[in-house]
């Protein structure tokens, strides 16, 4: 169906090739995975099979992208759209309507179908993604997850021979993703229809893979073959895999049922070990960034005081533990509610975060996480109740005063990035947090290094950018950090570095409010779970106690080993080097 023929792409001013010696077969009416680190080239070999790539990105494209015999070179999008669809990183950049009904019958009206076909496929795509109950909702009112499944059911009504997907799961809860994948399923079972998806959760799609492409490095020449094969070779694979390789089984599972098979044995030398305690959070809190009421030179003098290690010198002080006292809680809510129009996004919350601790808010799509980070940093007014961030109301305080309280990284850390190029982010970043120049560039560099001051922040991979928008957050040194999705298009390496900022920030006296569907981001980095279902709080606890007994929200590790309360696979490994 997709057949490349030593496809090379090379994009202008670039060192090397993006893509080189791409020559592979996607047969018809396979799902077909694409996988591979960050920045290897994967949303342009998509981009191949739609016609983006080069017509929309620009870029020189070598050898030929056949699909259903149709050469991509001489075909544009437009003349593929009744054959492929096409979901990028960003469904919100292709929505053309404004209410979900009229975004699933836009690509059918364009191409010219009967009204009555229209209504059926409408109707058949409401019911599969679990849309009927929001086919009148603007767009506009949905939340992040709620727009990925509208963008996939738009492609979906057309009918199309192939589907091309560029991280379809990432911004859906677990039972959300589980559906999608169903869906897509039935698609290449039942209809033929030929899928290529790439996506960076490996652990919720490699087991219906019929087969995977691994990328290995930009440029490289991909390798194609059966999933278990592939994911014995790949520097990036899913936790139930990385079990495996750790505990030696063969063949390699993809799947939690295959690993618990597989894991009696396992299981029997861990049942005299214990999984470790997570570390207490620090009970000191962070200074916010000072205000220089003298100047520039005051302003210097501040930030070269000696502070305690790198970790200090780049993201703050410990304030409190100077004192010798206990820090009071960062934040503090109490009966929170919040409504948006009709719909009630928040109920009786009632909430607490301390200094040093990393909170993971957990729940379905639109059960209300954004709707509280948006309240904690102000730009929701709540309808009841009380928000304090440093004894504050962050709604009604000045937006520069709240700036060296409280940093938000949203879902899509480009709408915080509006300049042309990263010096001008982090001088632009400096000025608003009053902190001295250099601040956020010195932030920047121990976030992503090698990347240069005239980059351009559209030129950035999504974790470069995530890292460039959190640079710009801390700059003002705030005590509590917020993070929408902070791994959505994060490879496991990535992540890996994520987790790691991470947890220095939270030694260091920040707080951490998280709002993600990542199970396993939780299970390594969170110190509680707080999970929201229509705007409440159902469960809040410690992440061991919560996601342990939660089919929907149990990293793979804790499903192979349950009843074992073994979290992570690095918890595994340390313990067999102990002598489990």
């Amino acid at each position: 169906m997709i057949r490349f023929e030593q496809v090379s792409v090379r994009y202008e001013g670039a060192e090397r090739p993006t893509l080189s010696g791409v020559d592979l077969t996607v047969p018809e009416g396979e799902l077909v995975l694409l996988v591979g680190p960050s920045g290897v080239g994967k949303s342009t070999l998509l981009g191949t099979v739609s016609g983006l790539v080069p017509h929309f990105t620009g870029g020189v494209l070598s050898g030929r992208v056949a699909v259903g015999g149709r050469d991509t070179r001489t075909h544009k999008p437009r003349e593929l759209a009744d054959l492929v669809g096409t979901v990028g990183q960003d469904p919100a950049a292709h929505f053309v309507t404004d209410t979900v009904e009229d975004e699933l019958a836009y690509g059918m009206e364009s191409l010219g179908l009967a009204p009555d076909v229209m209504r059926r496929r409408v109707e058949e795509t409401l019911d599969l993604l679990g849309l009927a109950e929001l086919r009148d909702r603007p767009i506009a009112t949905l939340s992040g997850g709620q727009r990925q499944r509208v963008a996939i059911g738009s492609v979906l009504t057309p009918h199309p021979r192939v589907l091309v997907l560029d991280e379809p799961t990432s911004a859906l809860d677990p039972a959300a993703a589980e559906e999608v994948l169903a869906v897509l399923q039935r698609l290449v079972h039942d209809l033929g229809t030929t899928v290529l998806m790439a996506e960076h959760r490996l652990e919720r799609v490699v087991q219906y893979a019929d087969q995977v492409v691994l990328l290995p490095a930009p440029g490289a020449a991909p390798v194609m073959g059966p999933p278990a094969e592939v994911m014995a070779l790949s520097p990036v694979r899913p936790p139930v895999a990385e079990l495996g390789l750790l505990a030696g089984w063969d063949p390699l599972p993809l799947s939690v049922r295959d690993a618990r098979r597989a894991a009696g044995e396992l299981r029997t030398r861990l049942a005299s070990a214990r999984p470790p305690e997570p570390p207490a959070p620090p009970r000191h809190a962070v200074d916010p960034a000072p205000v220089r009421p003298g100047g520039p030179a005051a302003a210097s003098a501040a930030a070269g005081r000696a502070r305690p290690g790198p970790l200090a010198r780049l993201f703050g002080r410990r304030g409190g533990e100077a004192a010798g006292v206990p820090a009071d809680p960062v934040t503090r809510i109490d009966g929170l509610g919040v409504r948006r129009g009709r719909v009630e996004a928040l109920r009786r919350v009632t909430l607490t975060v301390s200094p040093g601790e990393t909170v993971a808010l957990m729940g379905r799509n639109g059960a209300g996480k954004s709707t509280l980070l948006g309240a904690l940093v102000g730009m929701i007014e709540p309808t009841s109740g009380t928000v304090r961030v440093g004894g504050l109301a962050p709604a009604r305080t000045d937006p520069r005063a709240m700036v060296r309280r409280v940093g938000l990284v949203p879902q899509e850390p480009r709408d915080l990035l509006y300049a042309d190029t990263v010096a001008a982010e982090c001088a632009a970043a400096d000025r608003d947090a009053d902190a001295s120049e250099g601040t956020c560039r010195a932030l920047v560099s121990a976030l992503l290094p090698g990347v240069g001051d005239g980059t351009h922040p559209r030129d950035l991979s999504e974790g470069q950018r995530l890292a460039l928008a959190l640079a710009l957050v801390l700059t003002g040194r705030p005590p509590l950090l917020l993070l929408d999705e902070p791994t959505r298009g994060l490879d496991y390496a990535a992540k890996a570095r994520l987790v790691g900022v991470l947890r220095s920030l939270a030694a260091e006296g920040h707080a951490i409010v998280l709002a993600t569907h990542d199970v396993e981001l939780a299970a390594e980095l969170a110190h509680r779970v707080v999970i929201l279902a229509d705007g409440e709080v159902v469960a809040d606890g410690p992440t061991g106690r919560v996601v342990v007994s939660s089919p929907a929200f149990a990293p793979q590790t804790a499903k192979v080993l349950a009843p074992q309360e073994w979290l992570t696979v690095a918890q595994v490994r340390g313990a067999l080097e102990a002598g489990a």
